[in-house]
């Protein structure tokens, strides 16, 4: 007899709910940091939050484990109660998005963000000095000023004219986001931080179809026909943890001490191309590692989570939150981040799907070739992207850029 709701609708609920806070969190996340930092501690700080994801990928297997293991003598008299594990590790994810919300509302929009609204009149208006120079405001006094006698009989004199500028009645005012994308230098830079972003998910998600190759391999799969429910779960979570401390966190931190020495830009042409040579190897080779050498292909995937933070995971959430300026930088970096997890819903709803042709897991070789290409894809278009280290974001976008003038 059903004991609740169908779980897959209650988790479609709330995971879409919670997709809209996660949607709105990291573009603000990332423009708050970029636009409070300093030139020099910039990207140290933008990586430095993103990295916390590393601990909370660390910290969800754990408490996995030790609410299964308070539930352990329920569950091994009735599996059902598995049900109340599930909700209770998710629920525990509440508590750190409650303990930070009241500083998430009181926070207070950067200085630069504020002065969008709080421009002056005259600063929509043609104020350079050449141009003042260049008009006269009042054309009828200039029509009166008197014009120097000139000595027809002599030849030496010099030829005098008046010259009366014309009056520049221009006005200046912001581009709409349509103007700005409009031109093709600006486009392309949204279309890098984009492009690079879903080339990066659909091989970070789909990658993780060798999760359960590589916790088996290490030891931890267990055996879901012999072992308790409990204890399967417990050694799969233990085994998530290697993995993550394996290559995951130590690059998300590698990256935090290095960006500002090294630049995002390079970060992440670096990271794509070491990733498009470890999944051809994985890809062309995949049989052959398993069968040989369990250890080479832990190895060789453990570098590749480590290259996958020390590399573009962590730079295209960085650079969306510098290359844009003020007026279009969350909106330009929540459309990046959109199109990441559209990368993610392909690997998952998709490729994933790919992996049995051919019999069970047959298929994986060929999509980690894939995967190699989106990452070539990924390589290519970070050359759209500017480098963002040691410049303000001033000098990043040209604050010109942004206007346009409009004749009255």
């Amino acid at each position: 007899m059903p004991r609740g709701f169908n779980v897959f609708i209650v988790l479609f609920i709330w995971r879409l709910i919670l997709g809209f806070g996660i949607g709105g969190d990291y573009p603000l996340t990332a423009a708050i940091v970029s636009e409070y930092s300093s030139v020099h501690n910039r990207g140290k700080l933008m990586a430095a939050v993103f990295a916390f994801q590393g601990f909370g990928n660390v910290l969800a297997p754990i408490v996995a484990i030790i609410v299964t293991a308070c539930f352990s003598q329920s569950i091994a008299r009735d599996v059902l109660y598995m049900d109340y594990v599930w909700r209770i590790i998710i629920g525990v994810g509440c508590i750190p998005g409650v303990a930070t919300l009241y500083w998430r509302l009181t926070m207070t929009e950067s200085e630069r963000f504020q002065r969008i609204d709080d421009m002056p009149a005259s600063l929509h208006t043609v104020t350079s000095e050449s141009e003042k120079l260049l008009t006269v405001p009042d054309l009828e006094s200039a029509q009166n000023v008197e014009t120097p006698a000139v000595d027809p009989g002599n030849t030496e004199s010099e030829h005098v004219e008046h010259v009366v500028a014309p009056v520049d009645r221009r006005t200046r005012r912001p581009k709409t986001f349509g103007e700005y994308f409009g031109e093709w230098r600006h486009l392309k830079v949204l279309l890098g931080t984009s492009i690079a972003w879903f080339a990066l998910d659909v091989a970070f998600y789909g990658i993780n179809l060798n999760s359960s190759i590589v916790i088996g391999a290490i030891g931890f799969a267990g055996n879901i026909h012999v072992d308790q429910p409990a204890h399967f779960v417990i050694f799969n979570c233990l085994g998530g943890v290697i993995i993550n401390l394996l290559g995951s966190v130590p690059g998300y931190w590698i990256t935090v001490f290095t960006i500002e020495r090294l630049g995002r830009k390079k970060i992440q042409l670096m990271g794509f191309a070491v990733l498009t040579v470890l999944y051809l190897i994985l890809g062309f080779g995949y049989h052959q590692i398993l069968n040989k050498s369990s250890g080479a292909f832990i190895f060789i995937f453990a570098l590749a989570q480590l290259f996958q933070n020390f590399g573009p995971n962590v730079t295209t959430f960085v650079l969306p939150g510098e290359v844009f300026p003020t007026r279009f930088r969350s909106t330009a970096h929540g459309i990046s981040a959109a199109s990441g997890k559209l990368g993610a819903i392909v690997a998952q709803a998709g490729f994933l799907q790919l992996t049995d042709i051919g019999g069970h897991g047959a298929w994986i070789n060929h999509l980690l070739q894939v995967f190699a290409l989106f990452m070539l894809i990924g390589f290519i278009v970070t050359f759209w992207i500017p480098e963002t280290k040691g410049k303000s974001l001033e000098e990043i976008c040209d604050e010109k850029e942004e206007y346009t003038y409009d004749s009255i």
